[in-house]
């Protein structure tokens, strides 16, 4: 699949709308793997003192999992369900990456049941790992 680098398709994709949209584009997919992007702006609500705090880097790590998502409900041509976090572990923020830079996550399932999704996180900055998680999301009913 060659990627998709069009802000306003990969913002139709999730639920979440600006300004609290946290990736930009889709850079991979596979079945059980994605890997999203976002180039920081300046005047992101998480940037504080010129650097994308941790609580970005986690939303932007939920909302490449919601891009996985809703990229899979694009393929069949369905509108994406919405999905909610049910549990973060095993967080490790590294590093916090500047305004203006770019932020690479792969998203691996690891485990896919009846709505239930258990993602592995791995999130990037110029090819070095600066954050980590894993998560698992919910559809809504």
């Amino acid at each position: 699949m060659g990627s998709i680098l069009e802000k306003s398709l990969v913002e139709s994709l999730i639920p979440q709308k600006a300004p609290f949209v946290m990736v930009d584009k889709l850079l991979f997919f596979e079945e059980n793997n994605i890997i999203a992007g976002l180039t920081i702006p300046n005047d992101n609500i998480f940037v504080q003192e010129g650097k994308f705090v941790e609580s970005g880097i986690i939303e932007h790590m939920a909302q490449s999992v919601a891009l996985y998502t809703g990229y899979q409900f694009y393929l069949k041509k369905e509108p994406a369900p919405t999905g909610y976090i049910g549990s973060v572990k095993d967080v490790e923020v590294l590093e916090l990456p500047l305004a203006g830079e770019e932020l690479v996550t792969e998203v691996k399932v690891i485990q896919e049941f009846m709505g239930i999704t258990l993602v592995d996180i791995i999130t990037k900055r110029n090819g070095v790992q600066i954050a980590s998680a894993q998560m698992k999301t919910v559809l809504a009913k």
